[in-house]
């Protein structure tokens, strides 16, 4: 993650229009599915799930209120999380054609925007994960604790 908030702020310090934006739409195409995948996520692993933890995954993420979670990112869909961050693209958009001290602060504004970015994702996987883990295991317990059926004898 940190990685890749440098190369977005290295980006950002290069006063070429539309290259930092384009940059950062790059860098989260690439990072956004990865962290889906490393929480069972992608779009591929939720199509093989049982239809009942189905069920609670796509509950617990229309709860979390994400758009990146499960599905194929679009550059749209990626813009849309930009905007969450506006303010802070917006003013490193302008900062860095103010010589040095611009440079200096499109690329903090850059790399606290996409570390925000990334480590919100992280956290909405994570509420989903634990949601559906809760569902499944409150489950479980109320089959547990239904009564035997009577044998016959």
């Amino acid at each position: 993650m940190t990685q890749r908030a440098a190369l977005s702020a290295g980006a950002s310090v290069i006063p070429l229009p539309g290259l930092d934006i384009g940059t950062d739409v790059s860098i989260l195409l690439g990072l956004l599915p990865a962290i889906n995948e490393r929480f069972g996520l992608s779009e591929q692993q939720l199509a093989q799930l049982h239809p009942n933890r189905k069920k609670y995954t796509f509950i617990a993420i229309t709860g979390v209120g994400s758009r990146l979670i499960g599905r194929t990112l679009t550059r749209e869909a990626v813009s849309h999380a930009l905007k969450r961050v506006g303010v802070r693209v917006a003013t490193k958009s302008v900062a860095r054609y103010v010589p040095l001290l611009g440079q200096a602060l499109a690329a903090g504004l850059s790399f606290s925007a996409m570390k925000l970015l990334g480590n919100s994702h992280i956290d909405d996987c994570y509420r989903v994960v634990s949601e559906v883990l809760r569902q499944t295991a409150a489950q479980d317990t109320d089959a547990r604790r239904q009564p035997p059926t009577p044998q016959a004898r």
